[in-house]
């Protein structure tokens, strides 16, 4: 149930004219037509990688948004080429509403990039907040709807440089609401670690922290790093710079009563982000988890030296469900995001 508009030689006016008749003819057909319009979303991608975007897009499942605006990057395309598609994924049944899903799906050369706002201005519902995502990088085209878009998705781990990756979040967080993949990665593990310090009698037991491990992927050096920064920041501690050496990298942070040791060691492990994290106490007491099998394990070592281990089921939301937890995370507010970046990148100045 999908209406088509293609034309190869476009302007973004004639591309915008389309969509309008498109709607209006739909109406005209079924009454019942309401497109599903949570937010407009901006795809700069890699011509030569079109499915694999749009196979990450697909698994997003109900948190995609219906405006999707695809921009793919052709190097020595000179003219704009453009598709739009507007329909249902399910035929429309008698006396119900159909929900429409919209896509504009641009063809651009370099030369676009420069004056990408002005492309996609009049192509956006502007009712509704905008979300670029850059897979591929070019940070330059994410820069031209900086004035355009109010959320910007990025992958810290993308970028090879951590310090790098950091610092282009923080520069993009100046004026627009930044989703990090990276940061999203390590999301059910501050959730188990501020879990294992919820109840009264364990909530002493902040205060003596002396050590925090954090095993990760070797690419996923971002997510061991922002988790270090939210411990930082959210527990008042002042972050010291990391040094790498002997394959890892380690450093401290710093409070009135004592040093925390921190530690981040690269591990083998088939998806990216975090492999396990320990925390140690003075009293020699620690709390660890790691991946398994159906969730996270967590053990806990008491002072007296007794061990406890259990399961944490569902834990993961798997590395095919990031993006979909992505595109929610951008109609919400996360206020930890921020701090945790910030002394993130004090400790990989």
């Amino acid at each position: 149930m999908e209406d088509l508009w293609r034309e190869d030689d476009t302007t973004p006016g004639a591309i915008e004219a389309a969509l309008r008749r498109m709607f209006v003819e739909r109406h005209k057909e079924e009454r019942a037509y309401v497109p599903a319009r949570v937010m407009n979303m901006v795809v700069i991608a890699d011509r030569e990688f079109r499915g694999e975007v749009e196979n990450r897009l697909q698994r997003v499942g109900r948190f995609h948004p219906s405006r999707l605006l695809l921009v793919l990057v052709d190097p020595g395309r000179t003219r704009l080429a453009a598709s739009v598609r507007i329909g249902t994924v399910d035929a429309p049944k008698s006396g119900s509403i159909s929900v429409g899903r919209e896509r504009v799906s641009l063809l651009v050369g370099e030369k676009h990039l420069k004056k990408l706002d002005t492309i996609l201005d009049p192509l956006v519902v502007t009712d509704l907040a905008t979300m670029v995502w850059s897979p591929h990088g070019y940070p330059e085209a994410v820069d031209e709807l900086r004035q355009l878009a109010q959320i910007a998705l990025l992958d810290s781990q993308d970028e090879q440089d951590v310090e790098r990756a950091l610092a282009r979040a923080d520069s993009l967080s100046h004026d627009t609401y930044v989703v990090d993949l990276a940061w999203l990665r390590s999301t059910p593990w501050r959730e188990r670690i501020a879990a294992a310090f919820d109840s009264p009698r364990r909530r002493p037991d902040l205060k003596a922290i002396s050590a925090v491990t954090v095993r990760h992927r070797e690419d996923s050096l971002a997510s061991g790093v922002l988790f270090c920064g939210w411990l930082a920041s959210r527990l008042g501690w002042e972050p010291g710079a990391l040094s790498q050496g002997r394959g890892k990298w380690t450093g401290s942070a710093h409070t009135r009563r004592q040093d925390i040791r921190l530690t981040l060691e690269p591990v083998e492990m088939s998806s990216p982000g975090l492999a396990g994290v320990t925390i140690e106490m003075a009293s020699g007491q620690t709390v660890s988890l790691d991946r398994s099998p159906g969730g996270l394990r967590a053990s806990r070592r008491e002072r007296d030296g007794t061990e406890r281990a259990w399961t944490v089921m569902g834990a993961s939301r798997g590395e095919g469900g990031i993006l979909g937890e992505g595109v929610r995370q951008a109609l919400l507010r996360d206020p930890t995001y921020r701090p945790a970046l910030k002394s993130a990148e004090a400790m990989v100045v």
